[in-house]
């Protein structure tokens, strides 16, 4: 630090004849002398010792106690500095682990883009929002040559970048290793081979996989331990849940999951989530099914689109309404 002996006496000349006079431009005066110890990159406890060494010129030994209370509260200040500097340091690092996040974010968005398909026969809606900046969640949409919409959605049992990590693993696992002469629990093998080998023992991943025939309107599907969805019936006029039972993703080597079938007719819809969507919270308790599907007929005339964009925004205007996990929502509506 340079000049503290100039400093030292401008300082004592300023602090005797602001006591001598009480005059406050002589305050004025200090506090810009201070603006340049910032400038300067002089620290407050340095700023302490100019002015016990200003009452030392001014008072002599008289001041004896009031420098002992100084010398107070320049271990403080000194203490106050090594822990704020480590607090900057630490907010520093906070910041870049944010913005890199964001980063990671936004390609992740990229990575796992799916195109919703359009057909003449079908309406289908999609929305994915993530708990945090990372989604642990995922959904995909692809149209075979012989007709088939093959479409999954996914959900990592945990949060953050692990989880983040291993739904693209997922993702690009699909593009290589899934054939077209696939059915769905040959594909839910393929994934539990790959997750069982590649992703570490304390992340799970649920699926369910289908595969929806455009020409008999005949949807077949397998889940791995994935959050069963609905299937309304427009002739009955009531939301059934959907039967699917299967291990989840790398708990077993060999897993063998079971094929179910459903006809899907005129006006029937299939709603598959994520279990964010059913472990929605208001206030302290859980949102229920039976509230889920009350909120899904509600917007039932909407398009597919809108619909489940209205049902996330139906639950996020809740007064105490508490996201706890990814949400995500299909709905898949026969017309014709």
């Amino acid at each position: 630090m340079q000049n503290i002996g100039k400093d030292t006496q401008i300082y004592t000349e300023m602090l005797e004849k602001f006591l001598q006079t009480n005059d406050e431009k002589y305050l004025m005066k200090a506090k810009v002398m201070s603006s340049s110890f910032v400038n300067r990159n002089i620290f407050p406890e340095e700023i302490v010792r100019i002015h016990m060494k200003a009452m030392d010129s001014i008072y002599g030994e008289t001041a004896g106690e009031y420098k002992q209370s100084l010398q107070f509260l320049l271990e403080s200040l000194i203490a106050y500095r090594v822990a704020n500097s480590k607090f900057e340091q630490l907010n520093t690092e906070r910041l870049e682990l944010k913005s890199e996040i964001q980063v990671a974010a936004n390609m992740q968005k990229t990575l796992l883009k799916t195109e919703i398909p359009t057909y003449k026969t079908l309406d289908i809606g999609a929305i994915s929002v993530p708990y945090r900046q990372l989604n642990g969640d995922y959904y995909h949409f692809t149209e075979g040559e012989d007709g088939i919409l093959n479409f999954g959605i996914a959900d990592v049992i945990g949060k953050g970048v692990p989880a983040a990590l291993s739904m693209s693993m997922i993702k690009y696992a699909m593009d290589i290793f899934y054939d077209e002469s696939m059915c769905p629990p040959t594909v839910l093998r393929n994934l539990n081979h790959i997750v069982e080998r590649n992703v570490t023992a304390n992340i799970f991943i649920t699926m369910l996989f289908g595969q929806y025939n455009l020409a008999t309107n005949v949807f077949k599907f397998a889940s791995a331990g994935h959050e069963p969805g609905f299937i309304y019936r427009k002739e009955t006029d009531r939301y059934e849940e959907m039967e699917a039972k299967g291990i989840v993703l790398g708990v077993v080597k060999k897993a063998q999951y079971e094929e179910y079938t459903l006809e899907i007719e005129v006006g029937d819809s299939i709603i598959l989530l994520t279990d964010g969507v059913t472990e929605c919270k208001r206030g302290d308790r859980f949102i229920t099914k039976q509230e889920l599907i009350e909120v899904i007929q509600k917007f039932s005339h909407l398009s597919a689109q809108k619909q489940v964009e209205s049902v996330y925004n139906y639950f996020k205007q809740m007064e105490d309404f508490q996201l706890k996990d990814d949400f995500t929502l299909l709905i898949i509506k026969r017309f014709v």
